[in-house]
């Protein structure tokens, strides 16, 4: 997933392209220009208010005053490959999330299983929105309709925001190296606790023998769809290989936000076949898992699209929750994605029989440039 998925460059990109890097972001004005990336990362990740700050806030007044507010905060929750595959309908007391199936990605998710996912991690934030708006949200998977309905009432108590709201804002797949550290019992409880939900189990290994385990199978999985010809087309029509690029089109996998320098946009085209090879990517996978403090594999009690839902509603938890502890997430799904790897690999963690849905690793590290969104108006309907 996306952002649920995290592809990159390989690290020989530096290298290969470094004559290009100066083109990045540190080249940029100290004013930048309306249009330019920096302008739109402002934009687009500025800070939620909130009602509960004001005893004397309007808890009760209509939501359609509030709708498009809790839209944009919806639309900060990660998707597969940043595609951003969701629609909102605002009605008089609730609002609405459609799967945009023109944005699903068909060979790393042919099943639509990342599409409900992500529906669920915009779920969860628009729920943490209204509640922190003194809004009771009540979220419900609609069969008939494929989609979610998420009913609001005011509540007659002053609103409280939530860490997990705070965190909203702040909240990135970070897809970099981590500190190696260990994080405390606290820390672990806590995010077990955001992630789990009477439909979803979380595993959480910590243990280095069990992370050793789980980087075997990303890196055969990753083997496997860094020679599927169809994985790594639909893969280079979702990367944006400069800032101009990410903010004509506010969707797509910024390649500097892994690391990569900033290239043209003819030029990525051309080099991305020779620079995206299993082995530079089973390389850099393999760093950054052994510098992740944990694991964590999160799987629904059911295989269909509310569990899905549910899933990726468990998972925002757990990221919003990681990111109000200061701890970094970044998806490594390829062991889920992958058919022919999948069951094994819930063999090899203890899931034989089920299907795992996310894989997850976390521990504390460097903040990163931000992917974007589109606006408002781009998902309403």
């Amino acid at each position: 997933m996306v952002d649920i998925t995290r592809r990159r460059f390989a690290s020989s990109a530096s290298f290969a392209l470094g004559g290009f890097a100066g083109m990045g972001l540190s080249a940029c004005s100290a004013e930048p220009d309306p249009e330019s990336y920096e302008a739109a990362v402002a934009q687009t990740w500025r800070a939620a208010g909130e009602a509960g700050h004001d005893e004397e806030a309007p808890l009760r007044r209509p939501v359609q005053e509030l709708g498009r507010e809790l839209v944009r905060l919806a639309v900060l929750a990660p998707s597969s490959h940043n595609t951003q595959c969701w629609k909102f309908a605002l009605e008089d007391k609730a609002v609405v999330i459609l799967p945009d199936l023109a944005r699903r990605c068909p060979a790393v998710d042919p099943d639509d299983h990342h599409v409900f996912v992500s529906l669920g991690c915009a779920c969860e934030n628009l729920v943490q929105a209204a509640q922190a708006h003194g809004l009771n949200a009540t979220a419900r998977f609609d069969v008939a309709q494929n989609a979610i309905r998420v009913a609001l009432e005011p509540v007659l108590a002053k609103a409280i925001p939530s860490p997990l709201f705070r965190a909203i804002a702040a909240r990135q797949c970070t897809r970099g190296d981590y500190d190696g550290q260990p994080l405390s019992s606290e820390d672990l409880r806590l995010l077990e606790r955001a992630g789990t939900s009477s439909g979803v189990r979380m595993l959480l290994l910590t243990e280095r023998p069990a992370v050793e385990r789980v980087l075997d199978w990303v890196v055969q999985g990753n083997t496997a769809q860094m020679a599927d010809p169809a994985f790594v087309k639909e893969l280079k029509t979702w990367i944006r290989f400069n800032g101009k690029e990410a903010v004509r089109t506010r969707d797509g996998l910024f390649s500097v936000a892994s690391g990569s320098p900033e290239i043209p946009t003819w030029l990525g085209d051309m080099a991305f076949g020779w620079l995206l090879t299993a082995k530079g990517e089973n390389d850099k996978y393999t760093h950054q898992i052994r510098s992740s403090a944990g694991i964590a594999v999160f799987v629904g009690e059911a295989v269909d699209k509310a569990h899905w839902v549910e899933v990726g509603r468990c998972y925002e938890r757990f990221a919003l929750q990681a990111t109000a502890l200061g701890i970094r997430n970044a998806f490594v799904n390829q062991p889920v994605e992958v058919p022919s790897v999948r069951a094994p690999f819930a063999a090899a963690v203890g899931l034989a029989g089920q299907r795992p849905d996310l894989v997850v690793r976390f521990g504390r590290g460097p903040t990163l440039p931000r992917s974007l969104r589109r606006p408002v108006q781009a998902v309403l309907v």
